[in-house]
């Protein structure tokens, strides 16, 4: 019986992880390769992906910027 709780909460996760995973929506982008590089060290030296370096510097700019919407205004939309 405990097991078959435990391996529904799991599936339920998993399901959660991939509905936010499917909101990415994927492009290429083409960069110098010394910006690449030192985005890449820069990943590496914070424990992230590039990919995932990549969108913290993004975010980073754009709340800095004041054009990331936060959850609040998203929903009024």
């Amino acid at each position: 019986m405990i097991k078959k709780s435990l391996t529904r909460t799991i599936q339920r996760q998993n399901t959660k992880q991939l509905e936010v995973m499917s909101k990415k929506k994927p492009f290429i982008l083409r960069v110098d390769e010394d910006l690449l590089s030192a985005i890449e060290k820069w990943a590496a030296d914070e424990f992230r992906s590039t990919n995932g370096q990549v969108e913290y510097l993004l975010h980073q700019a754009l709340s800095k910027a004041g054009r990331l919407k936060n959850k609040a205004q998203k929903k009024e939309e």
